[in-house]
């Protein structure tokens, strides 16, 4: 069981400085994580942003232009950050706020930390341009690169201690990441292709034709893409189903946080599904209105009612 203390109600300056510079990090690159996060209280919310700024300066210094050898040094630099904020050896007037950030969560919720060196991990395989031969394969990946995540933001929303099967909850955390993750793909294909990356396994990508790649607004010649796309969806779904199942786990607003993030993406998927080559033309995304409509439906509480009517009915 994973229960959450709360942050006290007094807070320094300096800390709120810090978790206003996380704040400001996630609402400008983290569109749909930050619609979110605000259904979440101010507590919460403010341990997710650092969270999240931490994790954006490890996919930063993958995505960015400098050589394999500086990023290995650099993400290793990060993960002895990460080592002084686990040993308590950030001061609040340290001049790095994400780090300053990141302690105080870590010291008010039990965020298990050793998600963030697994996401250090994973921008190291980006790093050495690894590719996945069998689902298998990536799902290690995705594991490290979304799955850690949903477990890290599992310690910071807690659980309902009358739950039923709540001890599986950070295997649904980590599910509901891996579903994410293989959204994230499919949207990104001819953007990774262009910056040298394939993460889709190379079996998959044999048995429809799609071998050669994705380097234009095309599908590869005689490949049956749609059949991929269709074919990677339907996992991403029966990833979801089996995430979903934290829902009912959650308090309300976590559990609504939860549904929003996780809306949007299925939501993207279904985008992707009746349009399979639009991932290669440009990215897919969902206007604001109705990453909105997803946000209330899911403070609504109607997708954990949902989950908690079919687990009742798989029971009996």
């Amino acid at each position: 069981m994973i229960r959450t203390v709360e942050t006290p109600p007094h807070t320094t300056a300096p800390v709120l400085a810090a978790y206003s510079y996380c704040e400001a990090i996630t609402g400008q690159q983290a569109r749909n994580f930050a619609y979110g996060i605000r259904l979440l209280p101010t507590p919460k919310r403010r341990a997710m942003s650092a969270l999240y700024a931490f994790s954006r300066r490890v996919d930063d210094i993958g995505d960015g232009a400098l050589a394999p050898d500086v990023k290995a040094a650099r993400l290793e630099d990060t993960r002895a950050l990460l080592a002084r904020i686990r040993d308590h050896a950030v001061d609040e007037d340290d001049t790095d706020p994400v780090a300053v950030a990141l302690s105080h969560t870590a010291d008010h919720y039990p965020v298990p930390l050793d998600g963030l060196d697994e996401l250090i991990d994973g921008v190291l395989m980006d790093v050495r341009g690894e590719t996945y031969e069998t689902w298998d394969d990536l799902k290690i990946y995705c594991r490290c690169v979304a799955g850690a995540i949903g477990r890290l933001s599992l310690g910071v929303f807690g659980t309902e201690p009358k739950a039923r099967g709540v001890e599986r909850a950070p295997e649904y955390a980590d599910t509901l990441g891996l579903a994410l993750q293989l959204t994230n793909i499919l949207r990104d294909v001819r953007e990774d292709a262009e910056n040298g990356r394939t993460y889709l396994p190379a079996d998959d990508l044999a048995k429809f034709g799609c071998s050669a790649g994705f380097d234009g607004a095309s599908p590869p010649a005689g490949s049956d893409f749609a059949g991929l796309v269709h074919f990677e969806v339907r996992r991403a779904r029966a990833l979801f189903a089996e995430g979903y199942r934290l829902l009912p786990m959650l308090d309300r607003r976590s559990g609504a946080c939860v549904a929003a993030m996780a809306g949007i993406y299925r939501r993207l998927l279904d985008r992707i599904e009746r349009d399979p080559e639009a991932v290669l033309r440009g990215r897919v995304s969902l206007p604001g209105r109705e990453k909105a409509y997803v946000a209330v439906r899911g403070l609504s509480g109607l997708d954990a009612r949902n989950v908690s009517r079919r687990t009742i009915r798989r029971r009996t």
